[in-house]
């Protein structure tokens, strides 16, 4: 076969190469940035309540109960904590272990299903993909959750093509793998992770008229161990907390896709830029593949194209129909498109000893993208505010390295169109690996303003440990971890109001009942925005300043010698 010739000993060991370092980089920045709100803060602080109270049934966030979604990402991360100790590199393992894992998985299926060379670009593409790169250095449940629905999705392929090469124990054992990852997708981020596989596999069955896969689903055997992974939690914490059923299956679920509640709306095409984005350097196989799929249409066969091009609509017009729309929604469609960009370009190879004059004219836009890039890093921060000028100054350099790396990987790519087939895609899917990786991390110069760390380092020293914190008005997002303390809030409870009506002792409903514990308390220590300082300044409550930055203050009662 043309294509496999591209995989020469020397191609083998460069693109191991490449992937020894990939990795190096990956793992090695999940360190580099400090905690952002609001996930990255939330998650952390509720996984690092769970380490410390021990109770691994009732998630909670500030000490008010949290059943916005399952536990699995605060397990993990919360076991994390105890073995390692907390940190920014230990909240964000489980993102940066589960994409990780993906890459290698997508790469795996791909070669199962197209061969060895698609399995190399499969894992390259994927590596490649900006948004990608990106959701697998940040702490939020994305990652975790598309990692598991990609192993169903990877599963369920796995077992089609074992069942057609006449191998019916590998075939129902990749469907119990799939039935696995059914259920620790749904302990990831709810009943999304069947919902979404059942609404594919329908959409794929009724367009492509093939009802016979319903008898290799193993369905029975399957859904036992769906229950078993999930059951025990749903039923533990239900029996633990009455009011969690309702809250968590009908407004989490129900609500949330067809409400505004949550005040996420965009419009429904909000998707459509970030899946350009996300998948930017392979937006040419793309639709070469949707081509290439429909062309090859079979009635009543199996496909793993078809499939795959299924998942990809289906999440993308779930997500867009929602009333509830943000960017890590679409992360899901990603690893799927890495395997149909991979089966595209393989297709090709098949038939050509190197890459069409298209590769060297995509691989040059981006050699010229980047060079015009530089004649636009001025606009950076231009609508900043002043205060933030010098932020956007430094991350300005990050951005020029990340550009002179995109430039001169395509450069290379480019003159090796012709030469070297493989390793030129490897070295173009590595340049913008770099990019994204480079520029996603450079992103600390900007999101330190908003990070609590630098305040609590001035602070926690100053902090009694037996005294009581307010957040008056304010839900700070990364203050309780750095502080390794919970807050009690003011007046404002934001995405806590279920919580705070569960077990209303543990806030103050107003700020006039504050003013009087304050009065009362002279330990107590406040959080505040600086316009709620002043405002409380005037009114003549007595406040010494702790620290402060830009968008926050922490007070404590004056110092005897300040009361004189």
């Amino acid at each position: 076969m043309q294509a496999n010739r591209q995989i020469t000993p020397l191609n083998s060991l460069a693109l191991f190469l490449l992937f020894i370092l990939a990795t190096l980089l990956w793992f090695g920045t999940l360190d580099y940035r400090h905690l952002i709100p609001s996930d990255e803060g939330r998650y952390a602080q509720m996984a690092r309540e769970m380490m410390v109270s021990g109770d691994y049934i009732t998630p909670r966030y500030n000490d008010y109960k949290y059943f916005e979604k399952p536990p699995l990402h605060i397990w993990v991360t919360a076991i994390t904590f105890q073995v390692f100790g907390l940190g920014e590199w230990q909240a964000r393992f489980w993102s940066g272990i589960t994409s990780y894992f993906t890459i290698l998985l997508i790469g795996y299926t791909a070669f199962r299903l197209y061969g060895s060379l698609a399995g190399y670009l499969a894992a390259l593409i994927l590596l490649a993909s900006p948004m990608w790169v990106v959701g697998g250095h940040f702490n939020a449940l994305d990652m975790g959750l598309s990692a598991f629905l990609n192993l169903a999705l990877c599963s369920l392929l796995l077992a089609q093509l074992a069942f057609t090469e006449n191998h019916p124990r590998a075939a129902r054992n990749w469907m119990w793998v799939c039935w696995l990852a059914m259920g620790l997708a749904t302990l990831s981020k709810g009943l999304i992770g069947i919902v979404i596989p059942g609404m594919v596999l329908f959409a794929y069955m009724l367009t492509r008229w093939d009802w016979r896969i319903l008898t290799r689903l193993h369905i029975i055997s399957g859904f036992l161990i769906f229950l078993a992974v999930t059951a025990p939690w749903f039923i533990a914490v239900s029996i633990q907390n009455p009011e969690f059923a309702h809250f968590f299956f009908i407004h989490e679920h129900f609500e949330r896709f067809t409400a505004d509640a949550h005040r996420r709306t965009a419009p429904f095409y909000f998707f459509l830029p970030l899946v350009v984005a996300g998948f930017l350097p392979w937006m040419p196989q793309f639709f070469q593949s949707a081509w290439q799929t429909l062309k090859q249409y079979r009635f009543g066969q199996f496909s793993a194209s078809w499939m795959l091009w299924a998942w990809f609509v289906i999440i993308l017009l779930f997500f867009s129909v929602s009333r509830s729309k943000l960017p890590g929604y679409i992360m899901p469609v990603f690893p799927a498109l890495a395997i149909l960009a991979a089966k595209s370009i393989t297709n090709y190879l098949e038939t050509h000893p190197s890459l069409s004059n298209g590769w060297r004219v995509q691989t040059l836009f981006f050699v010229i993208l980047a060079a015009v890039g530089f004649f636009f890093l001025s606009e950076i921060g231009r609508d900043g505010q002043p205060d933030e000028v010098e932020a956007y100054q430094r991350y300005t350099v990050w951005i020029m390295v990340a550009l002179a790396c995109l430039l001169s990987f395509s450069f290379i790519a480019t003159i090796l169109t012709k030469r070297n087939s493989l390793l030129s895609i490897g070295l173009f899917a590595f340049g913008f690996f770099l990019t994204a990786t480079i520029a996603g991390t450079g992103h600390e110069t900007l999101g330190r303003a908003v990070s609590g760390y630098d305040l609590a380092q001035k602070v926690k020293g100053q902090i009694p440990g037996d005294a009581k914190i307010y957040s008056v008005r304010l839900l700070d997002h990364t203050l309780p971890f750095y502080l390794q303390r919970n807050t009690i809030m003011v007046e404002f409870t934001d995405e806590l109001t279920f919580g705070s009506k569960q077990e209303p002792h543990k806030w103050v409903p107003t700020l006039n009942e504050f003013i009087t514990i304050w009065n009362q308390d002279p330990q107590a220590i406040a959080i505040m925005a600086p316009a709620q300082f002043e405002e409380l300044k005037q009114m003549g409550l007595p406040m010494e300043e702790l620290g402060r930055d830009s968008r926050r203050v922490i007070v404590r009662h004056p110092s005897p010698a300040l009361r004189q």
